[in-house]
């Protein structure tokens, strides 16, 4: 039985590495939000909402556009996304990201690394944003966000646009 359990374990294990990504043409192509979890404190909440749809794409040039969107948003009662209250100003930017700008992949410490040219969080403008990646495959890509937008550590999942 010994045995057997070492012949999973190894097969695990290599299944685990084969999986990661190797370089940036291995996550090239268009991704779905799966999850985004946010530890803060000790508690976990999905950052942006129960049911926050996304998408990213990575193209072969190295540019990347992401964006999150919460569920429940509120209309605004002007009609118009520049003349928004306070209210409806602050629910829309909690519940929702998007930036752009171009990205690489570190196969050597399992990165990601976003730099930012525009972001709906400003502080992001100008900045490279490294991600550590957990798992890398054809179909799902999951990392870590050290320090999410919103406070505490991201874990933020997607999988493959179909």
């Amino acid at each position: 039985m010994l045995g057997k359990m070492f012949v999973v374990a190894t097969v695990s294990t290599v299944l685990a590495v084969s999986a990661w990504a190797q370089t940036a043409d291995d996550l090239r192509g268009s991704w779905t939000l799966a999850s985004s979890v946010t530890d803060k404190d000790g508690k976990k909440t999905e950052q942006f909402g129960h049911g926050a749809k996304g998408m990213m794409s990575l193209d072969a040039d190295g540019h990347f556009m992401l964006t999150i969107i919460g569920p429940g948003l509120p209309k605004f009662a002007a009609n118009s996304r520049a003349a928004g209250t306070a209210e409806e100003n602050k629910a829309v930017m909690s519940k929702s990201i998007g930036m752009i700008g171009t990205y690489s992949v570190n196969p050597a410490d399992k990165t990601l690394t976003f730099r930012v040219d525009s972001a709906t969080f400003p502080n992001w403008n100008g900045t490279e944003q490294k991600r550590l990646i957990v798992t890398a495959s054809k179909d799902e890509l999951k990392y870590i966000t050290p320090t999410a937008s919103s406070g505490g550590v991201g874990t933020v999942t997607w999988t493959r646009a179909k």
